[in-house]
């Protein structure tokens, strides 16, 4: 259960990302809104993983899952630019991550 959590606390790290992008410095109500509540979920989230994940590993897996979502948000829905480079960064990320999951 608690990888479940932690995946769908990285996921929702990733909500909180693009949405504080999306509130414009807070200018935005409703993205400003959505920044915090899924940043409490998904801390809350990640609280409730490490308690039976080991903090190295819990912690790089939701940063992981932060990382790559809003690298792909980026590139693919904000226009940020796609390059080889880009996804073999992604590509060495998830390589990383499963690495970790694999040797916990």
């Amino acid at each position: 259960m608690a990888w479940i959590v932690l995946v769908i606390s990285g996921l929702l790290e990733v909500a909180w990302a693009a949405a504080l992008n999306a509130s414009q410095g807070f200018s935005r109500l409703w993205p400003s809104v959505t920044f915090f509540v899924t940043l409490a979920l998904s801390m809350g989230g990640l609280a409730y993983a490490l308690r039976t994940i080991p903090l190295g590993t819990g912690y790089a897996i939701w940063v992981s899952i932060g990382v790559i979502g809003t690298a792909l948000i980026g590139m693919f829905i904000l226009g940020e630019g796609f390059s080889l480079p880009k996804m073999l960064c992604v590509v060495l990320i998830v390589s990383g991550v499963a690495g970790l999951k694999l040797l916990s």
